[in-house]
């Protein structure tokens, strides 16, 4: 009977893990345990298609590229392990073991090439790193010229590959996870053109000859090339359904939602995202104190990414009247089958109902609403408030507060140690408005919401007890302080009007004794001679003649009886 060949390697990390494991090779496969306990995961060997040995950040590393697009990276390698792994390689699969040097030069400019499974930048033909298309959540043009690549995270804090299941080989970000710190985004400067490349029949590209050749801005081109890859887009005859020209309050702009059975997308003239349908954590749908609107609020973990800026929550306004009719793009069977009772084939609804139903039925999220308990002074769901100079509502929900529309802010009652309603200053005018301020627990911070308007504060506090919230109201003792203050005001007020009584009384002795006589002059006191009057001095050092003909426009003024009088001087 003829051995069978067995190779066995300790102390090797599956795609990036933290743990370390066996990893043993068999002729119909290969498995990989965790040193610590668990379960192995288990890979076909006919599904391996070709094998790299490189230096890695653990010694070396095995690339096992699969059939299937996926790539197995297996590091911690010791330099010795290299025949032993290329002839297991060689025997039980009958595949070489390549040897690839890296680029060690440290250059930021080199090629980008497009393989079967991943991304790769070559640096004077050597790959300088390489980017698996499973570990890219989406890509975007940050400029004419430049590309932005942004990474899956981990969404759960368990790493894929240790728990058994050999079916979330693939699942986007376990080697991101892996790691202490995480790289979220890449940019590629890609200036100048380039020509497109077609398909063949094995689905290789290869390159346009003659008049069918065609430029194409390079950034464009490697942004659907991308795209293409990693799939980020989904093909449009998977959608089930598309709502246009959306308006999104946050981020700002209004984007094409296109449902698909996992995720969906929102499609704008600068951005695309692409978001799991499990990385949503919250839905709310909030109507507007305007009686126009209908927002929809959506919870993200992790949040969507813009550049360095991140959201948390996408928030899409609806205009209440406003009705569409939808068919879904869906089989009868599928219908019947994983969505009987969630979703209909055909709606026509308000805008914001319908988007609401399609968004539960394929998500399977609950649709979080306003509290019954709470209903403003304007008989509305929502107060109007700001945090800082941003206006927007705050909601009361059943087990939490929601701000929006930016920044968008919801804070759990479980997590509220305090919240004080108080006044800005000690002035009347302040009388008009209140604020809140809701501090968390174990001193993560506080919120808080200004220029609330003063008719809200009794729905508020009974809203407030209602849901057992600790409650400090600093207003009682600022209204006290208001009323001293106006009684102070008013004592003035009544010993200025006494004051001025007394005067009234003294008749016109007060006048008298204020008034200034205007006959009366002093010694001291000059008098300002009129220019008709024939005591004129003049201030400058005009000659004689000039006052000869001062004198002279004189004679040919009016006669006395025109002028005006003179006053009469009264001497001592």
């Amino acid at each position: 009977m003829a051995n069978v060949m067995v190779e066995s390697f300790e102390g090797i990390h599956f795609d990036l893990s933290k743990q370390p494991g066996k990893c043993k090779f068999i002729q119909s496969g290969f498995a990989w345990k965790p040193s610590g306990g668990g379960e192995s995961v288990p890979f076909d060997g006919a599904n391996i298609a070709g094998a790299q040995w490189s230096r890695a950040a653990r010694g070396y590393e095995l690339k096992i590229l699969c059939r299937d697009s996926g790539i197995i990276q297996l590091d911690g390698f010791d330099q010795e392990d290299h025949d032993r792994a290329a002839k297991a390689f060689k025997v039980l699969y009958g595949i070489h073991l390549e040897t690839k040097e890296h680029a060690l030069r440290g250059w930021n400019w080199g090629k980008g090439e497009f393989g079967k499974a991943e991304l790769a930048f070559n640096v004077q033909n050597r790959p300088a790193f390489e980017i698996p298309y499973t570990e890219i959540s989406n890509t975007n043009l940050a400029g004419k010229n430049e590309v932005a690549v942004e990474f899956s995270l981990l969404a759960a804090g368990n790493e894929t590959g240790v728990n058994g299941h050999a079916g979330e080989a693939r699942s986007r970000g376990r080697k991101a996870g892996a790691a202490r710190d995480q790289l979220v985004e890449m940019r590629f400067y890609i200036p100048g053109t380039a020509m497109k490349k077609e398909r063949d029949e094995d689905g290789e590209e290869k390159s346009v000859d003659g008049s069918d050749a065609e430029e194409h801005n390079a950034a464009n081109l490697f942004y659907d090339t991308l795209m293409d890859k990693a799939e980020i887009g989904e093909v449009a005859g998977d959608t089930f359904a598309t709502f246009l020209d959306v308006l999104h309050l946050t981020p700002r702009g209004r984007f094409d939602v296109d449902m698909y059975e996992n995720s969906f997308r929102l499609r704008g003239k600068t951005y695309d995202y692409k978001i799991q349908y499990e990385h949503i954590k919250k839905f709310m749908l909030l109507p507007k104190p305007d009686d126009l609107h209908t927002l929809i609020t959506i919870g993200l973990d992790p949040p969507l990414r813009q550049g360095q800026t991140r959201y948390p929550f996408l928030v899409m306004q609806f205009k209440r009247e406003e009705e569409i009719l939808i068919e879904l793009n869906m089989t009868e069977e599928l219908l019947e089958g994983k969505y009987k009772g969630k979703l209909n084939a055909r709606y026509e609804q308000p805008q914001h109902s319908v988007v609401a139903q399609v968004f539960r039925g394929l998500s399977g999220k609950k649709v979080v609403t306003p509290s019954k308990d709470f209903v403003s002074h304007h008989q509305q769901s929502g107060v109007k408030c700001s945090i800082k100079a941003n206006e927007g509502h705050l909601y009361c929900l059943d087990k939490s507060f929601m701000f929006v529309p930016k920044p968008a802010t919801y804070i759990s009652f479980d997590n509220i140690a305090t919240i004080v309603m108080s006044r800005v200053g000690g002035a009347i005018s302040a009388s008009r408005t209140f604020d809140i301020t809701i501090t968390t627990k174990n001193g993560t911070g506080e919120h808080q919401f200004s220029n609330i308007n003063r008719e809200e504060q009794k729905p508020l506090e009974e809203f407030f007890q209602a849901k057992g919230l600790k409650t400090k109201n600093e207003m009682l003792d600022d209204s006290s302080a208001l009323i001293a203050a106006a009684l102070k005001d008013a004592d003035m007020a009544s010993s200025d009007e006494e004051v001025v009584a007394a005067r009234a009384d003294r008749g016109s002795a007060d006048e008298d004794e204020e008034s200034v006589d205007e006959d009366f002059r002093t010694d001291s006191e000059s008098d300002v001679a009129e220019e008709y009057d024939s005591a004129h001095e003049s201030s400058g050092s005009g000659s004689d003649d000039e006052m000869a003909d001062g004198d002279g426009a004189l004679d040919s003024d009016p006669p006395d009886d025109e002028r005006p009088k003179k006053k009469s001087k009264t001497g001592k």
